[in-house]
């Protein structure tokens, strides 16, 4: 090839100069969008001044955008889908209680949280080691204030007696516990996690917005924030020498153990509402971290002043309990009676000081923001000592000058309830005066002046702006910070060198520092800096050794366990109740076209009754038929007070429910999915519009509800480990097959042509059918085999015989048809057996007596007379017995011997 010539030069494409990468610094500043004069901006660390330019970046972001460089600042998009997607890949959510109205069909009292999935953030809130060590020490002396409050306000109350607090106040508190008075905890420490919100005002300053000293929440969420968001950003993490989180949890664990008497062996468990709970997620991830049991009420017990855990091993003793669960829920028996979310007698065995409960209970009443204004003086008597952290200025309207002179000027104020919701106080959203007309700011003066005790005023106060990256924009939110106190075990604090950011969903919101994630805020990691060293500790898991594996066991609680048995029951009582229905239906509609003797009527109507297809005030099939099949039809809806079709699925979507962490997601899906279309399309079904009942689609409904209750069979049975607990879950169905099909067997035997003649229904009939059971009729012979799926396996094995002994072989002695009363029996024993292996005696004593019906001589059953339906009654007998013994022992724990593990 020729070299060009100089005239062709020009011609040829320049050589490429080095481009130089955009600054990422310069790219942060372009995009950040100017925050509302007069509120502190984390971004720039300035206040915004009317007329005057926005700062540029404060030193710690330069450093943040810097770390990542121009690609890092190009990739913060994809960084936030990132987060997004693991966000739906851990599960995590936040279960929000709507206050619209229910959905179709669905009651108010019985209606589910809706599960929104957590609302993370992709930028961190930073604070350098400066301000960090001044929150610390302010946040410190807090704690130990309150803790000596507790001290004086359950002890020789003091603080009443000088009037530093008032009585009135405290006392009428409805999280004032009267009957911990005096009462002293194990280890003497009250109070041992806290929670305090904050943000910074616009002279800089950090301060006090409010206090969780109950059951706080947020360290679940702190975590699963850190670990999403430093993966985001590694470089950033590690330069920046953000402080680690594993520590402060692994002392603060060590701390609880250390104030049980049981040392290092106490058994520390996580008490949780339960999954409609709205921060359920983070109770459960916390308590997996950790590696402490989550339990609910049901599952703990009280016995000699001491707290157990109900397993399946026996009774456990629990030494430490960190609740979730609010003080007036704790204890039906001293408190609430209708609470389930408590174990009774707990407060007596935190008297006696055999657990330790963190916090105490009766520690509520300081959450008041009523107190706020007391504080200083509390801490100058108590202490000794200014408080280093201000809060924002608060009154409370119970104090008489107070509500005086501050009554004219209401609208500068956001008024906040004093007490908590109660049966003797009442609570309300924060209202921002200023929002309101001036007949409504009349309103609330009025009803001010009525209650005085029942309102605080708080300040107006301009919160912090956090950065929140938004259509490739930094957009200023308002943000309030909640940082926690963890006790040391030994009388000191440990502030967790994190927090749990909120941050408003939208730009520059009227309210004040009110977030709440229930109301629809979002949440940000929060990056502490330190000048130190960074401590390396991590409780993540480590890799299991072949040692590990052999001693792992996984404790079943009986809680758990009774939800898999009824999970059991309830998904074989729903297909049961589907098949027979559809069956009942169809026979109803053919005695009414005439296809069908109505010798049928009594029978079907003994069968929709006893199994809860309709109620007691249903019209009889045998006088009205077409009565009896609107009542039927209107009674497989879950809301109509019948426990027919769609009772039994809604009771089979409440126990997944509250076994989400043992299903996989496609079973819990598959269960939801199934309930709610059967509901749907029933309803849209029965409320379609025109004259007749349209029986033909409700068949269909309940046949894709059968289909779809076989694949969930399937999949309890290929898709679930074989444990204790999924031995329960077998069980419960198995207990559920054999008394429903002896029931149905022995009813459709019973009525034989006595009983019809009696009824004067043959009168026009052929004389031959009076003298045969309604079993052995051509129609009865149909419905049995119906009902026990069997009709095919009849068919292939016996063609078109109609005779008691092949049919009585099939549904009773044919151990290879699971539908048999046989194969249920034997496979109830063996399931049985397993389960009860610790106690082979108690076992073997009750497996004898449960039915075997393989060996019921086949020519006495099917010979004429009685002999087979009181062998029926006595199996579905013992089916009951059977689930009544397993209840008792391995739920409620009330027989056999209480096997305590720990003591």
């Amino acid at each position: 090839m020729t070299e060009p010539t100089p005239s062709q030069w020009s011609l040829l494409p320049e050589e490429p100069e080095d481009v130089q990468a955009p600054d990422p610094l310069a790219l942060a500043l372009a995009a950040a969008l100017r925050s509302r004069d007069g509120h502190f901006y984390e971004l720039t660390g300035h206040v915004n001044q009317a007329g005057e330019p926005q700062a540029g970046l404060a030193e710690r972001w330069r450093r943040f955008f810097a770390a990542g460089g121009a690609a890092g600042w190009q990739e913060l998009s994809a960084k936030a889908l990132r987060v997004q997607r693991r966000v739906l890949e851990d599960g995590a959510s936040y279960n929000v209680h709507s206050d619209g109205p229910p959905l179709p069909g669905q009651e108010a009292e019985s209606s589910l949280p809706l599960a929104r999935h957590w609302p993370l953030e992709l930028l961190p809130m930073l604070i350098e080691p400066q301000e960090w060590t001044q929150i610390e020490a302010g946040i410190t002396q807090r704690a130990r204030l309150l803790e000596a409050v507790m001290a004086d306000i359950y002890g020789e109350r003091s603080l009443l007696q000088r009037g530093l607090l008032p009585a009135s106040l405290v006392l009428a508190h409805p999280q004032y516990l009267r009957g911990m008075h005096a009462a002293r905890p194990a280890g003497g420490v009250h109070l041992h996690v806290l929670a305090f919100d904050l943000t910074r005002c616009a002279d800089g300053q950090w301060r006090v917005v409010g206090q969780r000293t109950q059951a706080a929440s947020g360290l679940g969420y702190v975590l699963e924030n850190r670990l999403i968001i430093a993966q985001q950003f590694p470089e950033a993490f590690r330069q920046m020498q953000v402080q680690r989180l594993a520590a402060s949890y692994r002392d603060f664990i060590q701390a609880l153990m250390a104030l049980s008497p049981a040392g290092e062996r106490s058994r520390v468990a996580l008490l949780t509402p339960g999954p409609r709970n709205e921060t359920y997620f983070e109770q459960a991830f916390l308590a997996r971290y950790l590696g402490i049991t989550l339990v609910e009420g049901a599952d703990l017990t009280v016995r000699a002043d001491k707290v157990y855990l109900k397993t399946l091993a026996g009774l456990e003793r629990v030494h430490v309990i960190l609740r979730r669960v609010d003080d007036t829920w704790l204890d039906p028996l001293e408190l609430r009676p209708e609470s389930i979310l408590g174990v009774p007698g707990l407060l007596q065995a935190a008297r006696a000081g055999e657990v330790v409960i963190a916090n105490m209970p009766g520690a509520g009443w300081l959450e008041s923001p009523g107190l706020a204004a007391f504080w200083p003086g509390v801490a100058e008597q108590l202490l000794g000592e200014p408080l280093l952290l201000p809060a924002i200025q608060s009154w409370w309207c119970g104090e008489e000058s107070a509500w005086r002179n501050l009554r004219s000027r209401l609208a500068e104020f956001i008024v906040v309830p004093t007490f908590a919701a109660s049966t003797t106080t009442r609570s309300f959203n924060p209202i921002v005066a200023a929002e309101l007309s001036d007949e409504a700011l009349w309103e609330l003066a009025q009803r001010i002046d009525a209650d005085p005790t029942a309102y605080t005023l708080q300040a107006r106060v301009k919160p912090t702006k956090q950065p929140v990256w938004t259509r490739g924009a930094l957009e200023p939110r308002v943000a309030v910070l909640r940082v926690f106190a963890l006790t040391d075990g030994h009388g000191g604090w440990k502030v967790l060198p994190g927090g749990l950011t909120r941050v408003a969903p939208r730009r520059d919101p009227l309210a004040d520092a009110w977030l709440s994630i229930q109301r629809g805020s979002l949440s940000a990691d929060t990056w502490v800096m330190t000048e130190g060293d960074v401590d390396a500790t991590t409780l993540l898991p480590q890799p299991l050794q072949p040692a590990d594996l052999a001693q792992s066991h996984w404790t079943v609680t009986s809680r758990a366990a009774e939800n898999l048995f009824w999970l059991g029951r309830y998904t074989e009582r729903a297909e049961n109740s589907a098949r027979l229905a559809r069956h009942v239906i169809e026979a109803s509609v053919m005695v009414q076209r005439g296809a069908m003797p109505a010798r049928m009527m009594p029978l079907l109507d003994a069968l929709a009754r006893r199994h809860g297809l309709v109620g007691a005030q249903a019209p009889d099939a045998a006088e009205d038929p077409r009565a009896f099949v609107r009542a039927l039809l209107a009674a497989l809806l879950p809301g109509s007070g019948v426990t027919s079709v769609g009772w039994n699925l809604r009771a089979l979507q409440g126990c997944a429910q509250a076994l989400r962490e043992r299903l996989s997601p496609e079973s819990w899906r598959l269960i939801h999915e199934t309930a709610a279309q059967f509901e749907q399309h029933l309803r849209a079904v029965l409320d379609r519009p025109g004259p007749g009942t349209p029986v033909a689609d409700v068949l269909n409904v309940l046949s894709r509800a059968d289909t779809h209750l076989a694949a969930i069979t399937g999949a309890q049975t290929d898709r679930m480990t074989r444990d204790d607990g999924w031995r329960l879950l077998s069980i419960g169905r198995q207990v559920e097959r054999l008394s429903f099909h002896a029931e149905v067997l022995a009813e459709t035997f019973e009525r034989g042509s006595t009983g019809a003649v009696a009824a004067g229904k043959l009168a026009d009939e052929p004389g031959d059918a009076h003298e045969q059971p309604l079993a052995l009729t051509e129609d009865g012979f149909s419905l049995l085999l119906g009902v026990f799926d069997s009709t095919i396996t009849y068919r292939a094995q016996y063609q078109a015989r109609r005779e008691a002994a092949p049919l009585l072989h099939l549904l009773v002695h044919d151990t290879d048809n699971p539908r048999s009363l046989a194969w249920v029996a034997r496979t109830l024993r063996d399931r049985f057996a397993k389960l009860a292996r610790h106690d082979p005696e108690w076992a073997s004593d009750i497996a004898a007596q449960l039915p075997v019906p393989e060996a019921w001589p086949l020519a006495d059953i099917a010979a004429p007379g009685t002999a087979l339906v009181t062998r029926l009654h006595q199996a579905a007998a013992q089916a009951a017995e059977l689930s009544s013994l397993i209840s008792q022992r391995y739920f409620a724990h009330v027989i056999g011997a209480e096997q305590r593990v720990w003591q």
